[in-house]
């Protein structure tokens, strides 16, 4: 498995920050490459030739999207798969309900205490609004915040605070 390329397709910059700092040192173990591609600004027609490329090559590829307004992880796939005639619904993972979530599931109680925000024990009903109504004032943007949660994540303790994320890290057997 060493030998094969993983493309991992995330929506836009906190996803690739998330995945480049948490789960790409992980998914490096298993593939000769693991590489990130943002796809919000990018047209479905090229989305969908990019799909088709990487299964030309051989390579591996996971398509990760936010589970959003939709009602169930079946639904959203099946949105996608309609937007894409080139993906299979195997390799899309849906994060519920969105990134911020799997980012405030790697707090431990200590940390969420030093952040002076409350402690979570489930994070999958995190919407990015509440996640943007949690940022300490003491944080100059959400992305120095997303930078400082990165720095002491807990992928054990995410791993019992969100379902999607324990799903994903399950699915692609990443073990911390």
């Amino acid at each position: 498995m060493k030998n094969r390329i993983l493309f991992l397709l995330v929506e836009g910059d906190d996803d690739e920050r998330f995945f480049q700092n948490i789960i790409k040192p992980k998914l490096e173990e298993k593939y000769e490459r693991v590489l990130i591609r943002k796809y919000a600004q990018v047209q479905n027609a090229k989305i969908n030739k990019l799909l088709k490329s990487i299964k030309e090559m051989g390579a591996d590829y996971i398509y990760v999207v936010d589970i959003n307004s939709a009602l169930c992880v079946t639904g959203k796939k099946k949105k996608i798969r309609n937007k894409f005639q080139n993906i299979n619904t195997d390799k899309i993972i849906v994060v519920i309900k969105e990134i911020e979530s799997w980012y405030i599931a790697g707090l431990d109680s200590a940390r969420s205490k030093q952040f002076k925000i409350p402690v979570f024990n489930n994070t999958d009903g995190i919407t990015k609004e509440q996640f943007n109504d949690l940022i300490p004032k003491r944080f100059a943007s959400r992305i120095d915040f997303m930078i400082e949660i990165l720095n002491c994540y807990s992928t054990e303790i995410a791993r019992q605070k969100n379902k999607s994320f324990r799903y994903f890290l399950g699915k692609y057997n990443c073990e911390f």
